[in-house]
């Protein structure tokens, strides 16, 4: 399987496997800036992070992250995470559900203007 990078203006992802109901990325998220505040209809997610140091938010409530946490994100629930400190924050991302695609995002706010 050919890795799939894909660049945003948070800083990137890289698919490392994808099957029926499941897809896994390893996210690196630049120093000072994190992913929108979203929710999605159609899957979880599971955030263990590897580097950095960084806050989630999950419906409202925040947790800071560091080297060896991780975070469950159920189907529907509001989420963000958010790097902080001066190195980039890096995770593993496993989606599971009936539909793992990047037009699966509802986003509620944004700092790069990509609501709508």
């Amino acid at each position: 399987m050919a890795y799939q990078r894909e660049v945003r203006p948070w800083g990137d992802y890289l698919v490392l496997d994808e099957g029926s109901g499941y897809l896994v990325k390893r996210i690196r998220i630049s120093a000072g800036h994190r992913l929108s505040y979203q929710r999605h209809r159609s899957r979880s997610e599971h955030w263990y992070v590897v580097a950095g140091a960084g806050v989630a938010t999950l419906d409202g409530s925040a947790v800071r992250l560091g080297p060896g946490t991780t975070v469950d994100v159920p189907v529907g629930a509001a989420h963000r995470i958010a790097s902080e400190g001066p190195d980039d924050l890096v995770l593993v991302e496993v989606q599971t559900g009936d539909y793992c695609g990047e037009d699966d995002i509802i986003r509620l706010d944004d700092d790069y203007g990509r609501l709508g």
